[in-house]
């Protein structure tokens, strides 16, 4: 079964804009806890000293939005172009 390559990465980067969202509304709301979480999940004992004041301010939040959006909707489009070549090639 072929991916339409565009509905494909359009969904991955709807949801990667959902996950971005709430990812900032939790920094907003609880930014020490959130850097807390986010010294666990790369391994740092002391993120606030590579990390530093956390704060989400409208152009940071746009910016990186879009960043997600359009880097998840290449690497998405990439994925399903592989894999439709690989599925011709049985």
């Amino acid at each position: 079964m072929e991916l339409n390559k565009n509905k494909f990465s359009l969904a991955a980067a709807g949801a990667m804009g959902i996950v971005y969202v709430v990812c900032a509304v939790f920094v907003a709301l609880w930014p020490e806890f959130s850097l807390k979480l986010f010294g666990w999940l790369v391994h740092l004992v002391n993120v606030d000293k590579f990390a530093g004041d956390v704060a989400i301010t409208t152009f940071g939040f746009t910016a990186g939005l879009a960043q997600s959006l359009i880097y998840t909707y290449v690497g998405a489009w990439i994925f399903a172009w592989l894999h439709n070549r690989f599925m011709r090639q049985k």
